[in-house]
């Protein structure tokens, strides 16, 4: 990827418009097609696989015009191809094993602990709709949203707003966790 290139409204526009004609289902896939790659990089042992997830979407939407013309398909299926190169090449800059075990090992307990804490931390309220949104094996993520913004009674862009915002928060709590127990 050109190391110039940045995102912009226009590029993103552009690879939901690849996705698909419809705006609203253009968001469903881009967010299905996140969640398996990170589930991807995730099962292969890669601790960053949300960052991989996004390198692998930045790589595709800083081509998408390109691959518009050439490729014929599921775009999905070129975004796992990408997923396959950026995963080779951060095995190529990830240190031997060997030395990285116990550091990482050491680190993901640690991130782990936090998690914990942070989540206990949230109210009830908030941790339930968590636990919810990431929640029931069988359903698709816009399924489960859908579902529950049903049952919440707003809106399917209310729901991802304040998920967005308790994940957010979460993030920051967690970072500050590790950082104060570094």
């Amino acid at each position: 990827m050109n190391k110039n290139w940045s995102l912009s409204q226009e590029a993103f526009d552009a690879l939901l418009d690849w996705l698909d004609s419809d705006r609203e289902q253009a968001g469903i896939k881009y967010e299905q097609i996140r969640s398996r790659l990170i589930v991807f990089f995730a099962g292969r042992g890669c601790i960053n696989a949300e960052d991989l997830a996004d390198e692998t979407i930045n790589r595709v939407t800083s081509k998408v015009n390109e691959i518009q013309k050439e490729f014929d398909g599921d775009p999905a299926l070129y975004f796992y191809g990408v997923a396959k190169w950026v995963y080779t090449e951060y095995l190529r800059r990830k240190t031997p094993q060997s030395q990285s075990a116990p550091i990482d090992s050491a680190r993901a307990e640690l991130e782990f602990r936090c998690l914990e804490r942070c989540v206990a931390r949230l109210s009830e309220e908030d941790r339930a709709l968590l636990l919810k949104d990431y929640g029931a094996k069988g359903q698709t993520q816009a399924e489960r949203r859908k579902a529950l913004a049903d049952e919440l009674g707003i809106t399917l862009n209310a729901l991802r707003i304040r998920v967005f915002r308790i994940r957010t928060g979460l993030k920051v709590c967690i970072e500050k966790c590790i950082q104060d127990s570094l």
